[in-house]
């Protein structure tokens, strides 16, 4: 494989995945942990660093193939499921880590996928180093 022509926009996000992580907690274990999560997002808000973020529903759409074929998503009992996600305006991808390895969700299951946002997608990043 080519190396990647893409370049980092000084942002990442971090795709929240897991929707049922909280199954086996009472609703007080849940109201605590949900108490420090928003407790952790605040402080990324507070270090002005949040640029976006939201909960996704459970049910989606997919669209596949060159027929544009659409199925329902079977997404929510996939521990893989993007539950949601942060837009984090943070330079490193060693800085990006450390702040999800923060997340007080993963003591319960959930994950936090980190990708630093490029430039441009790859076909077109290639196609502009080409170019040069």
């Amino acid at each position: 494989m080519s190396p990647n022509t893409q370049q980092t926009t000084g942002e990442h996000l971090l795709l929240i995945r897991g929707t049922h992580w909280n199954g086996s907690l009472s609703p007080a274990e849940l109201q605590r942990v949900m108490t420090d999560f928003y407790g952790w997002v605040e402080g990324l808000r507070s270090k002005g660093i949040l640029r976006g973020a939201q909960p996704l529903m459970e049910e989606g759409k997919l669209v596949t193939g060159p027929q544009s074929l659409v199925t329902d998503g079977i997404f929510a009992e996939s521990k893989e499921a993007i539950a949601g996600y942060f837009l984090l305006s943070v330079a490193s991808t060693d800085e990006a880590v450390k702040l999800a390895q923060a997340c007080p969700i993963l003591a319960h299951g959930a994950q936090v996928e980190v990708r630093p946002i490029a430039d441009l997608c790859r076909p077109m990043a290639d196609v502009k180093a080409a170019q040069s």
